[in-house]
């Protein structure tokens, strides 16, 4: 039974967000089984049912993808190689390098 309900999407319950939430599946278990479990308890039954956890991307909405590759193909290489030290050095950070 959960397994159909949770097949329905989040949107079909009336969530916003079109992935499922532990909120969301405690609410469904809830109004459909009548059982209020812990998230450590939902989020095992979910496992055990082969539902995986996926984080959601975070990118700011105003992010402007052209402005970003044309910085990482500029200016990261500027700033990577400012980074680098010439010539050889020491592994170790607490001992300078050798004369």
């Amino acid at each position: 039974m959960l397994e159909e309900e949770l097949g329905k999407g989040p949107a079909e319950r009336g969530f916003e967000d079109q992935r499922w939430t532990l909120a969301g599946v405690q609410a469904v278990l809830h109004q459909c089984c009548g059982l209020r479990l812990s998230v450590a308890r939902g989020w095992r039954l979910l496992k055990r049912h082969g539902w995986s956890w996926q984080a959601r991307a975070r990118r700011a909405l105003e992010r402007d993808e052209h402005a970003v590759e044309l910085w990482k193909r500029e200016v990261w290489p500027r700033v990577e190689a400012s980074r680098r030290r010439p010539g050889a050095g020491s592994p170790s950070r607490t001992r300078p390098d050798s004369p």
